[in-house]
């Protein structure tokens, strides 16, 4: 390095990446200035040079002022490898101005402190960092250490965990090509371990994320769920919340959406085809993401679903990796999960992808129907992703609304509205001789398929879970009975329709049935 490389340095006033000093005597400062760099976007510390008026003096340099230097860089932590230049001051014949540079941060490196503090880079300024944000850096550097969600779950045993949870996530992963077909026959205790949700024999945070049935002490595995009259937070029409695992606020806050939404109706070849004003892939793929990649080291948040008239906006606790924003999140990007072990467990039961895909996936199914793109926001302790609903909201019922009940989401009641059976009109006209062909009168649910979308939803279930949940042993009742009748109603759909006896076949209630089940009338 040479004289003229320090003044194509110093050519400006000091900035976010240079600190001038005059001397060696304003060198515990100059290693805050060092820390900072290191904390930010890197940047040089010069000694030698008037700050003010960037008149490069230089200083006399002794085996003590290198002693001096070499100790100073020593209050810095982690250790660094610094190379101390010393370039010769022409004009000052025996003088050097003293060169260093350091390295920037990067993600998911220890952050730097000097004598135990950490500095950061405010514009030219140091600043003592922020606990939140030294803490922050600090968990993603060492996750096994200080990541909620491989802290040790307080309380709470393998025998709290919902079996039919693990077991029903593991046969979409196996379905889905992700987990060996061996995986169905292991014990729970084996499963946790090799999803590392299992140490030693005590459960983490994540398993509890995921499947816990016991919610004591986790105030954050809780959904609130809004729909705003209007455009603002003045007056509500519905207000709920729900706790539980990820799956039950999955379950929850789907409900609530297709609750509070427009079905609308189209013709499709030869078939009526309903559908959400948003795209269900959208709206799900959205929550998952926003209940998988939360902060929930912040026990007080929680996510939020919001129902406006003219929007959708589903927001969780935490922030956008730093290498992400909100216009390039849209863009091909690699995956940067928050919490990766829960990540890593829904990515095997195909819940969620590994590869950064969600945000296109969501993007293309809103531009296949017809429906505007998202947006993503954020602000220092939150993101949130809004929907704009679709001008023209007239709705698509087919059959009446009644009776209310409530459904139980880890442990929280939330109410809603069932659906009864359409009854025929009564009449005062005489009675006609001639019947209206069957095929122009609309269908009604009879109890039994009553109780199939009773016990259904929008997520995949076997013949034989669906047999389980409604209480019966006959295969070939439940068959007649509850599940070709259903399917004659477009109540439910296969998961592979033009494969009726596919092994894995699966049925799950059709986007008209959830709509039906969970629309109220307002009283």
């Amino acid at each position: 390095m040479t004289i003229d490389d320090i003044k194509s340095i110093i050519k400006s006033d000091e900035t976010r990446t240079l600190e001038l000093k005059k001397t060696t005597g304003e060198l515990k400062d100059g290693m805050h200035s060092a820390c900072a760099f290191l904390n930010t976007d890197g940047g040089w510390l010069i000694i030698g040079v008037a700050p003010t008026s960037l008149k490069i003096v230089g200083q006399q340099v002794t085996d003590n002022t290198r002693r001096e230097i070499a100790g100073a860089l020593t209050s810095l932590e982690p250790a660094v490898d610094i190379k101390v230049e010393y370039i010769d001051v022409p004009e000052h014949p025996g003088n050097q101005v003293i060169a260093m540079y350091f390295e920037p941060w990067v993600w998911g490196h220890t952050p730097f402190t000097c004598n135990g503090r950490p500095y950061y880079k405010v514009e030219s300024t140091t600043k003592v960092m922020p606990r939140e944000m030294y803490e922050e850096r600090l968990r993603q550097s060492k996750p096994q250490y200080f990541a909620w969600e491989r802290q040790e779950a307080d309380g709470i045993t393998v025998a709290d965990l919902d079996e039919d949870r693990i077991r029903g996530a593991v046969r979409l992963g196996i379905e889905g090509g992700r987990l060996n077909e061996a995986a169905m026959t292991e014990p729970i205790e084996t499963l946790l371990q090799k999803s590392e949700l299992l140490n030693d024999g005590k459960l983490n945070n994540a398993a509890v994320m995921l499947f816990s049935k016991k919610l004591y002490g986790y105030p954050q595995l809780r959904l609130r769920m809004a729909r705003f009259r209007g455009t603002g937070k003045n007056e509500f029409g519905d207000n709920q919340q729900a706790e539980g695992n990820f799956f039950d606020l999955l379950d929850a806050g789907m409900s609530f959406l297709f609750k509070h939404l427009n079905l609308s109706g189209k013709i499709v070849g030869l078939r009526r085809m309903e559908q959400l004003e948003i795209p269900v892939e959208a709206l799900r793929e959205t929550l998952v993401n926003s209940l998988c990649h939360r902060r929930y080291d912040q026990p007080g948040t929680s996510v939020g679903i919001a129902v406006y008239d003219d929007r959708v906006e589903i927001e969780n606790p935490g922030a956008l990796p730093p290498e992400l924003t909100p216009e390039t999140i849209k863009q091909p990007h690699n995956s940067h999960p928050y919490n990766p072990l829960i990540a890593t467990f829904l990515y095997r039961s195909t819940f969620l992808e590994s590869w950064g895909s969600g945000v296109r996936r969501i993007i293309d199914s809103c531009i296949a129907a017809g429906v505007e793109e998202p947006v993503w926001q954020t602000n220092p302790n939150f993101v949130w992703v809004t929907f704009k609903r679709p001008a023209d909201k007239s709705s698509y019922t087919q059959l009446r609304e009644g009776t209310t009940t409530t459904q139980k989401a880890g442990g929280s009641t939330i109410k809603k509205q069932g659906v009864k059976a359409q009854k025929e009109p009564s009449s005062k006209k005489e009675p006609s001789s001639k019947k209206e062909p069957s095929s122009k009168k609309e269908p009604s649910l009879n109890k039994q398929v009553l109780k199939l979308m009773e016990v259904m939803n929008f997520e995949y279930l076997s013949a034989l879970e669906l047999m389980n949940l409604c209480g019966l042993k006959t295969r070939f009742r439940f068959r007649v009975n509850y599940l070709e009748p259903a399917l004659k109603m477009g109540i439910i759909e296969r998961k592979y329709p033009e494969q009726p006896n596919h092994p894995y076949q699966r049925y799950r209630l059709t986007e008209k049935a959830m709509h039906i089940k969970y629309s109220k009338e307002e009283k």
